[in-house]
């Protein structure tokens, strides 16, 4: 994986970010938008690129980005509600789903 070429783009049109290895999109993480919040819904990465650390580093650009954007992150999917729970994201507002998650 140290000769890829791996980005991480949010693709409004089809209301995901999208990790990308050498042009081809490999992951995404569905969301929902508003003008001030953001809905983390699903996350996924194709079983060809399993373990090689894909979806952590689309977690951390995604919300990294979306928190940069002024966005209130609201954590729906369970991958992403449980990389929220184990790293810190700079300047990031979250609004947890439920009240048994850290605030």
């Amino acid at each position: 994986m140290t000769d890829a070429h791996v980005s991480v783009t949010h693709n409004e049109q089809s209301g995901q970010y999208e990790i990308v290895v050498d042009g081809a999109v490999a992951g995404f993480s569905s969301v929902l938008e508003s003008d001030t919040h953001i809905a983390f819904t699903h996350t996924e990465v194709d079983d060809a690129y399993q373990r090689q650390g894909l979806a952590s580093r689309l977690a951390a650009e995604s919300l990294a980005d979306a928190a940069s954007r002024g966005k209130t992150i609201i954590p729906l999917c369970p991958y992403i509600a449980k990389y929220l729970e184990r790293h810190e994201i700079e300047g990031a507002a979250i609004q947890w789903p439920n009240t048994d998650r850290p605030s």
